[in-house]
């Protein structure tokens, strides 16, 4: 198969929310104040220096997460979620879960045998329960702002 063909069909990147930035250097501003307050001279720029770098590293490390739909190599659609795969072929049915729904979802109707690719600041998610008689895992819950068009990106009917 060629490259074209197994091009990713769906990718989706899991931000964290713009007002974090901001939010994260405030904080990290706030703390280099305060060492430098007991720090006079050439050393009260250190502080900022050294401390700036952490809050992009921390951010742009948690928005890492990547939601890919590509197709593998025999031209089935493929779930991507981090580093774990998932072909449709053994999904049997898949519903959208909506940000009323998903504290439930993940309270105490959570399977603990099930895969959950969770990030708090993305509102909905989309189930899918598997029909793999080889895998002991119920089902999936994957954390994307966009749930309907991964599930059309696989070619699953959503099940509200």
């Amino acid at each position: 198969m060629d490259q074209k063909q197994r091009s990713p069909v769906y990718r989706e990147r899991l931000w964290v929310p713009l007002w974090w930035w901001p939010a994260a250097f405030a904080v990290t501003g706030l703390l280099a104040m305060e060492i430098h307050m007991g720090a006079p001279g050439v050393r009260a720029w250190l502080p900022y220096v050294l401390l700036f770098p952490i809050p992009v590293w921390v951010l742009l490390w948690l928005s890492r997460h990547r939601i890919e739909v590509a197709p593998d190599a025999t031209g089935t659609p493929e779930l991507h979620a981090g580093r774990a795969h998932l072909p449709v072929n053994f999904v049997a049915r898949a519903a959208v879960v909506g940000p009323a729904a998903k504290s439930a979802a993940l309270g105490r109707q959570l399977d603990p045998a099930a895969y959950l690719d969770h990030r708090p600041w993305v509102g909905s998610m989309i189930l899918l329960v598997l029909d793999d008689p080889d895998d002991p895992t119920p089902y999936w819950l994957v954390s994307t702002r966009r749930p309907e068009q991964v599930l059309a990106a696989l070619g699953l009917p959503s099940a509200d």
